[in-house]
């Protein structure tokens, strides 16, 4: 009798692996333009638990070769303006320079979007990396309309910083200002009598930059305290000139709710917040926290108060952590409903101890590890669709009892304290199978860095799809007509372990953007994450928040 293995029946057959991951398991190959956009969603340039900056970038300039020029610049604007990357949207610009002049000059304000992102641009310029150790004439002509446009904060933002400073960022693309206070402001910022800006005067400066030099210069407590009040520059321009605890509390008034949130402990270290610190200025910055309208325009994401809430000193007032949970809590709100409860895989392995946006050396790297997000997106969707079932799993799967009056920072992170072993993502479905059949489930929604390595489906493909044609089988006997399983990847490798098809979806990334991409695909919606980048109109730019902007 023929082999029944080798001579399947088509419908019956998943397809073979066509690749080995990164762990050594079996997986599929992304496609060119999947691919890339999982790297430029996921990607930090920075050493990860499987691979390293060097191969990252290798690997991107190969995949920029595969795709054409309109992709290219779509998906730079997607990873700048929808998955927040900082990295990953200007190495894309700076390809696209040397292939699509027109096309760089299109989308360059809407990726280099404050000063920090410039800095980047010309810091890998400069590396050499992309073929060129100075600006072309295209990349001047860009530099320099941002420098003459970008208003005084901005620049006064971009100013802090260095390697390249906004200083060396000036002497290279030399500017010619269109006014004498422009022309000020390059020379004062550049500390340099440049020729072309010497005809400028102190006086011509604007406003901001004068009020910042006589704070610099106050000799006492009290003037430096009423100046923190007529400025409106960030808070680090500040800082290293405070003369003590009154200049910081006024500091403390002035920062804006991001801000706060990232220099809790700062605060704590100059007496703000904390024990020694002033009680009516601790219920403010509380109350800002956890202002619900700020929230929502500013596009917060629980990870970020997550992160705040973990690293929080023990002086930090508890006033003040409690503002961090509900400000979580008011941004899961801004996830959509799903249509229905899914089965939530939960990776919990060891490579997931890898810190989410990479390893760069002491005091450069988030704490935020993978296994910290993943949890997060775990309570998150289960925050917004309580019939959910949320499964840990390693090599195994944990069991997990969710009390629904637990904040969502304290359940994610009892989440991740589970684990720490190999990977099998076939796991969470295995369990849905054999425990849940009974439940109308209508998909399973993977969070993990996708390395899986432990167990073999049919036909040598990987087991989480041997797992999911019976999930499919268990489901649509329960009137689920078309159950779907997402894959969100949160590490920048380019294979997965189940190939796109209609009931599939590979999607990458730790943003907000990525829960309507899995809303929509559960609600029938075809689109692609693919086709979520392709849907990126150039014509008409996003905006980043002003908070994002300064930042």
């Amino acid at each position: 009798m023929a082999n029944k293995r080798l001579f399947s029946s088509a419908k019956s057959r998943t397809p073979r692996a066509d690749a080995i991951n990164e762990a050594g398991g079996l997986a599929y190959q992304l496609p060119p333009k999947h691919a890339l956009a999982q790297l430029a969603a996921t990607g930090c340039l920075s050493n990860v638990y499987y691979t390293n900056a060097e191969i990252q970038l290798d690997v991107l300039q190969q995949l920029a070769d595969k795709v054409d020029d309109e992709y290219l610049a779509k998906l730079a604007v997607y990873a700048r303006q929808k998955a927040y990357m900082k990295d990953m949207p200007v190495a894309l610009l700076v390809i696209l320079s040397k292939r699509n002049s027109e096309l760089f000059h299109k989308v360059f304000d809407q990726v280099v979007d404050n000063g920090r992102m410039l800095r980047n641009l010309v810091q890998m310029i400069r590396s050499g990396r992309f073929g060129r150790k100075s600006l072309s004439y295209s990349l001047q002509r860009a530099v320099q309309r941002w420098l003459n446009t970008a208003p005084v904060e901005a620049l006064l933002a971009g100013s802090i910083g260095h390697n390249p400073s906004l200083r060396d960022v000036l002497r290279l693309a030399r500017p010619t200002p269109p006014d004498n206070a422009r022309r000020a402001m390059f020379g004062w910022l550049a500390e340099s009598p440049v020729r072309k800006w010497a005809p400028a005067t102190e006086a011509d400066l604007p406003e901001p930059i004068r009020l910042l030099q006589a704070y610099r210069k106050a000799e006492d407590e009290a003037t430096q305290a009423q100046l923190v009040e007529k400025l409106s520059v960030r808070w680090d321009l500040l800082a290293g000139s405070a003369k003590g605890p009154l200049v910081w509390r006024a500091i403390a008034k002035k920062m804006r709710p991001q801000a706060l949130r990232m220099n809790l402990n700062t605060l704590v270290r100059h007496g703000v917040i904390g024990p020694n610190g002033d009680p009516e200025l601790n219920h403010s910055i509380a109350s800002r926290l956890a202002d619900r309208k700020q929230i929502k325009r500013s596009r917060q994401f629980p990870y970020q108060y997550f992160a705040a809430y973990l690293y929080a000193s023990d002086e930090v007032p508890q006033k003040i952590k409690t503002a961090l949970c509900q400000a979580a809590e008011i941004a899961c709100g801004n996830i959509p409903k799903l249509p229905g409860p899914v089965v939530i895989g939960l990776d919990v392995s060891g490579s997931m101890s890898s810190m989410v946006t990479g390893c760069r050396g002491p005091g450069a790297s988030s704490k935020m590890r993978c296994v910290d997000m993943a949890a997060l997106f775990a309570v998150a969707l289960l925050r917004r669709n309580p019939d959910s079932i949320i499964i840990p799993f390693d090599t195994k799967a944990y069991q997990v009892k969710v009390d629904p009056d637990d904040s969502i920072l304290s359940l994610a992170e009892r989440l991740a304290q589970y684990g720490g072993g190999g990977t099998n993502c076939s796991l969470p479905l295995l369990v849905a199978n054999t425990h849940y059949q009974n439940r109308r489930l209508v998909g399973c929604i993977l969070v993990s860095d996708t390395e899986s390595w432990v167990g073999v489906g049919r036909e040598d493909s990987p087991a989480v799809m041997t797992e999911w044609e019976n999930f499919r089988k268990i489901q649509r006997a329960h009137g689920i007509q078309n159950p779907k399983l997402i894959c969100i990847n949160l590490q920048p490798y380019t294979t997965t372990q189940a190939s796109d098809r209609t009931d599939i979806l590979n999607i990458a990334g730790f943003s907000d953007a990525v829960f309507e991409v899995v809303s929509a695909f559960l609600a029938d919606d075809q689109a692609r994450f693919v086709r979520e980048v392709e849907a990126i109109d150039l014509d008409r730019p996003l905006q980043l928040p002003e908070e994002e902007v300064l930042a």
